[in-house]
């Protein structure tokens, strides 16, 4: 009970010199921290930008991805790609990249680690077996579109810089 009473006679001192201060003082002190918040807010969009979660969007389709591989293996990254940046560094997902005979424009790409085996997952593409499974899937339509199974990643989905 005194811890409380001690934090209310806190919050009245304080109070009490706030009141004391003139209306400019005051007005710096909000100008000061709506600066400081201003910058946090700043430091969060950068973070955001440096970590690549311009594929929050993806994440929705966890589940679905998930489903793909049977809830197996371990989650190792999830990405937004153009499909053309595919055509070159994993071309199996590249022709995979289609609805209805039309090339989709992006897709997510959500990498599992684990050990896995092309009859275990949905629409299996590349090696019959392998360390990793990347499952793509439509953006934004969800839908699974294949799950490449391969021993190294074609695109790097971990922040090793961080």
């Amino acid at each position: 009970m005194r811890g409380v009473e001690r934090a209310m006679s806190e919050a009245a001192a304080t109070q009490a010199r706030l009141t004391r201060l003139g209306g400019r003082t005051r007005t710096l002190i909000a100008c000061a921290v709506l600066v400081v918040s201003a910058l946090g807010l700043g430091g969060c969009a950068a973070a955001r930008e440096e970590l690549g979660t311009a594929a929050s969007g993806c994440f929705v389709d966890l589940a679905l991805a998930s489903h793909a591989v049977h809830h197996h293996g371990r989650l190792r990254g999830v990405r937004l790609v153009s499909v053309r940046s595919l055509s070159t560094h994993a071309p199996l997902l590249f022709n995979a990249a289609e609805v209805d005979g039309k090339r989709l424009a992006q897709v997510c790409l959500v990498a599992f680690d684990g050990r896995f085996v092309a009859r275990q997952v949905e629409r299996p593409i590349g090696a019959p077996l392998g360390d990793l499974a990347v499952v793509e899937l439509g953006y934004p339509r969800r839908r699974v579109l294949a799950t490449l199974i391969v021993t190294r990643p074609p695109l790097p989905f971990g922040h090793s810089h961080i």
